[in-house]
């Protein structure tokens, strides 16, 4: 197994592809601490892969920083850090405000450096992490109705290359994956699930992108053998897009 005896804490856990990769990482071998900001969903992950649960909200420091020290007291240890959570708008530019923008950045772009800031301090003690930050193929595509989600993820991936260059010289890897449109309980709940017909028709696999087509791409970048593989974006969309 990859992730064997290894310490990932997941965020937005409770269902989509946070779930999907707080299982696949669970089966790797991983002690996975399951982090959302529905604490019942945290739980409901973590019961179903012997693992433990945090309910926190990665825009708030406070909350960040009891995550790891919680994770840390009672694993000694963080190996890896999959940052999954993220708020997926659908509006129309015009109905954009600036309270939505601000919103949108706290969660998406603002907890991945409160997240990423946490987890540094053990991981460089320990000379070894596995940073893992999901963005969004929309970065490529520059999709409607999400002008505030695709910079926010647009920053995720710059955030991502730059905190490589920092924290390489530490044994802490910094990757990014991009799914496509993902058949997430979200999604399906939104008007995002409109598109998957038309998108599919731009994929070179035409179907359905699911939560475990995901997971996989995240468990290769946290394992050991990722380890001479930092600052790159992986795209998981099925060919749709290319970068």
């Amino acid at each position: 197994m990859k992730l064997q005896d290894r310490v990932a804490i997941v965020t937005g856990a409770a269902q989509g592809i946070g779930k999907a990769v707080a299982d696949k990482l669970a089966a790797e071998g991983a002690k996975v601490v399951a982090v959302d900001v529905n604490g019942e969903g945290a739980e409901r992950t973590a019961e179903g892969v012997d693992g433990t649960a945090v309910q926190a909200d990665i825009s708030k420091p406070e909350d960040v920083q009891r995550m790891v020290d919680e994770t840390v007291s009672r694993h000694g240890k963080v190996d890896v850090l999959a940052n999954v959570a993220a708020i997926v708008p659908f509006t129309a530019w015009d109905d954009v405000t600036f309270d939505d923008w601000r919103r949108i950045m706290s969660v998406n772009l603002d907890g991945l450096f409160l997240t990423m800031k946490a987890v540094e301090k053990p991981m460089r003690a320990a000379g070894y992490g596995r940073i893992v930050n999901v963005t969004s193929n929309v970065i490529l595509a520059g999709t409607p109705n999400l002008a505030h989600y695709v910079a926010s993820k647009g920053g995720v991936w710059a955030f991502t290359r730059a905190a490589a260059r920092e924290l390489g010289k530490y044994g802490i890897t910094v990757n990014s994956v991009a799914p496509g449109l993902t058949a997430t309980e979200g999604v399906m709940a939104s008007p995002h699930a409109e598109a998957f017909e038309f998108v599919q028709m731009l994929q070179c696999i035409p179907r359905r992108g699911e939560a475990t087509d995901i997971a996989p791409s995240v468990a290769f970048l946290a394992s050991e053998e990722a380890g001479w593989v930092t600052g790159q974006l992986l795209v998981a969309d099925a060919g749709m897009t290319h970068n």
